[in-house]
């Protein structure tokens, strides 16, 4: 079949040659595909509003040579515009396909990781919901979608209930007194934690800087990273919670 029609979202864009750019995509039912936009650069092409980063578009391609497919036409599915307008949105959105970008599955179909990044775009663009632990609970949910979820109820090394007092994103979660290692975890991050991957997403999200948010954050970046064996930049550039 010499065409392509899915759904994508654009993770990233570079530039190839003196007019074209390379998009990369995780789509609906191919998984992260790459394709080339060719004279998208110049004035008046048609192709460039929806080959940007974050954008939720409906993509035509034609196969190319290798893994590098052709861009044919590009219609938008969601402009995510209160996204968009707010600098601190933008960068846990980029944070979120940084991540997406990791995953080492090229034209790999995963319509569950497809769907998590369109509704966490989608939660960032509605205002009613605070953006900064978006990011981490998109991480966490990551690790539950790839069977690596952190345990958060006993001490993942000795099975006790508690006190846990540490995470250790290495171990896979939380820690007692007499077994803890990796980072101290207060009673709040803890709390936090179990709401966000306990079913009171929505509510946390509503809130504004819960108790524990900024271990919660730490906490995930580290947890996200050493499960992609992947030191990211966006999220670590993040701004600080207000």
């Amino acid at each position: 079949m010499n065409e392509i029609h899915d759904d994508a979202v654009v993770l990233r864009t570079y530039k190839s040659g003196e007019s074209d750019r390379v998009v990369v995509l995780w789509t609906k039912e191919h998984g992260k595909m790459r394709a080339i936009a060719k004279g998208v650069r110049k004035q008046g092409s048609r192709l460039g509003g929806g080959l940007e980063p974050l954008a939720y578009v409906e993509m035509n391609m034609a196969r190319g040579r290798g893994n590098l497919n052709i861009v044919r036409q590009v219609l938008h599915r969601e402009r995510f515009t209160n996204l968009r307008s707010s600098y601190e949105r933008i960068v846990a959105g980029m944070a979120m396909v940084e991540v997406v970008d990791a995953i080492p599955l090229d034209d790999v179909a995963d319509e569950d990781i497809f769907t998590m990044l369109v509704r966490a775009l989608a939660t960032l663009d509605d205002l009613q919901y605070q953006p900064a632990l978006v990011p981490a609970s998109f991480f966490f949910k990551i690790m539950v979608h790839d069977g690596s979820e952190p345990v958060l109820d006993s001490c993942v090394s000795c099975g006790r209930e508690g006190p846990l007092v540490s995470f250790d994103a290495e171990v896979g979660g939380t820690l007692c007194a007499s077994c803890r290692s990796g980072r101290a975890l207060s009673p709040d991050a803890l709390e936090l934690l179990r709401r966000i991957l306990g079913g009171d997403l929505a509510k946390v999200l509503r809130e504004t800087s819960p108790a524990g948010s900024f271990e919660v954050i730490t906490l995930a970046q580290e947890t996200i990273e050493q499960h992609l064996g992947k030191r990211l930049k966006v999220a670590r550039s993040s701004p600080p919670l207000s």
